[in-house]
């Protein structure tokens, strides 16, 4: 009998660090890491003249497509770490069909509003790829906003919450995984 392949859904507000431990964790266990924003750079290089902004086709092409690579890596047997600053109300349907097909497991990582403000605006600065995102368009009283309002995947999976403030331990991380 085979076992189900899992899917590590890492999620949060955006700055809280969730890329750099999907990556992390991706690589401590052996599987592809599948990020969202990865996904709509590599999109963004095919399109001249994109210029992003909150629902622009572009984006909404990354959520679908997003979706489908997680969908066809699991339903290969892979197991996949999956990540973006989605909400619930983003995760939970393109999750949903994936629940009893996987074993799903949810990272949810967290720090401080001021700590993820920080984090985007040097990303900003510091990183050309993120041209391809709406950073510099969203106001920092707006991403505050935003961070504060996050709502959390909320599927009945477990779920383990990171304060990503400081590097997290990974070793417990891998522990919460192997459950």
């Amino acid at each position: 009998m085979q076992s189900k392949p899992m899917l590590v859904v890492v999620s949060g507000p955006p700055g809280t660090g969730k890329t750099t431990l999907a990556h992390r964790i991706a690589a401590a266990i052996g599987c592809p890491a599948i990020c969202r924003d990865e996904i709509k750079e590599g999109m963004a290089h095919a399109t001249p003249g994109f210029v992003p902004g909150p629902g622009d086709p572009l984006t909404m092409r990354t959520l679908s497509t997003f979706f489908d690579v997680i969908g066809l890596l699991v339903g290969r047997g892979t197991t996949v770490v999956a990540e973006a600053a989605f909400q619930d109300r983003l995760w939970t349907p393109g999750l949903s069909p994936l629940l009893g097909r996987t074993d799903l497991r949810i990272v949810h990582c967290s720090t401080p509003a001021e700590v993820a403000l920080a984090r985007i605006t040097a990303r900003s600065d510091s990183d050309p790829r993120r041209a391809a995102h709406e950073d510099a368009q969203i106001s920092p009283d707006a991403r505050l906003r935003t961070h504060n309002a996050f709502q959390p995947v909320d599927l009945p999976v477990p779920t383990c919450t990171v304060d990503t403030t400081s590097e997290p331990p990974l070793a417990d991380i891998l522990r919460f995984l192997s459950r």
